[in-house]
């Protein structure tokens, strides 16, 4: 899914997926700094030019002039960001981009000593500073675009323990009404530590069947022949399954969407090094929601019994311990 497919509705998005109240202040604050330094450039070159210590001829008057046009650009394009941050992710990613660039040939201008030292208070004020919430407002794009078209923006009306059906035909309540299921939320299916999790169910799956519990898959991905071959290469092709793309089971369940770090901190990526190359999971093509996190459940006679959180995306499970955790009958709490 790319952000440009998807239709954001900005008065039924869940609140928490709106954006925050510091990215239009900060957007505003560019396109009137970017503005103002650009019609000085324009209009003032060889001042601005001598105010850094740099001689100004023609030349170099001509091309700060079009360099005040740039930075003015970039300011108008705040402005218009700035009436909806996180939809004009387009407009903020060329800007982001032509920041980095400058910084970039600034570094590399300056090693050559083509520029003057004096030019990187230019550097900083226009391009660095304003890096950060560039950044920040584009991540929060990101996250809005994987909320919406999902039940993560929707509100909680539907009953996906009794609507969606398993590869066999049965709902979630039908299987839990008969035996304790434990519900093991995957990510997508090109996920390495999804692949890492069917290959410990898959060695475990004897033991964890010996407390009485039975295993169910939530997926995220089409009930189709890809998804068939990832649960056949793990041997977990007969588990039932429910495939779950708008996310429906993940909220009604406390799933929610992954922050930057439970996403791509050092952590998930040095795991992720393990388990895709190490451990020969590897990558697959992202189909469903890649933002969404992982759990696990127990659940039995419409009742959670237990459950776990994920708190990054590479965390691995005992699954047989958290199974005989049935044996213990704990607090139970109303799906």
């Amino acid at each position: 899914m790319t952000y440009a497919d998807v239709p954001i509705d900005r008065d039924s998005i869940n609140p928490a997926y709106k954006p925050r109240g510091w990215m239009r202040y900060a957007l505003r604050g560019a396109a009137v700094y970017h503005l103002a330094w650009g019609a000085l450039a324009i209009m003032m070159p060889a001042t601005m030019l001598g105010w850094l210590g740099a001689d100004g001829d023609g030349l170099a008057l001509t091309l700060w002039q079009y360099i005040g046009l740039l930075v003015g650009l970039f300011g108008i394009g705040c402005g218009i960001a700035s009436r909806n941050p996180t939809g004009h992710w387009l407009l903020l990613t060329i800007g982001l981009m032509g920041k980095i660039f400058t910084a970039t040939g600034f570094a590399l201008a300056l090693s050559t000593g083509a520029v003057p030292m004096a030019i990187g208070w230019t550097v900083l004020t226009n391009d660095l500073i304003w890096m950060v919430p560039l950044a920040l407002i584009l991540w929060e794009s990101a996250h809005t675009a994987h909320a919406v078209d999902s039940a993560h923006s929707e509100p909680e009306a539907d009953d996906p323990m009794n609507d969606l059906r398993t590869n066999t035909g049965k709902s979630l309540n039908e299987l839990a009404n008969a035996h304790p299921q434990m519900i093991v939320f995957l990510r997508h299916a090109g996920c390495t530590f999804c692949r890492q999790t069917l290959a410990d169910i898959s060695l475990q799956r004897a033991l964890i069947e010996e407390t009485g519990c039975r295993l169910l898959f939530v997926h995220l991905g089409p009930e189709d022949a890809q998804a068939t071959e990832v649960f056949r290469r793990y041997d977990v092709d007969d588990v039932p399954r429910i495939s779950d793309p708008k996310c429906r089971l993940y909220r009604q369940f406390g799933l929610e969407l992954g922050g930057f770090s439970q996403l791509f901190g050092l952590r998930v990526w040095l795991r992720g090094l393990i388990y895709g190359v190490v451990n020969g999971h590897g990558i697959g093509a992202i189909q469903g929601n890649s933002f969404q996190m992982p759990g696990v459940y127990l659940y039995h006679c419409g009742m959670i019994l237990d459950g776990i959180r994920h708190e990054l995306a590479s965390d691995r499970t005992n699954y047989v311990d958290f199974a005989r955790q049935i044996e213990q009958s704990p607090p139970a709490v109303s799906a």
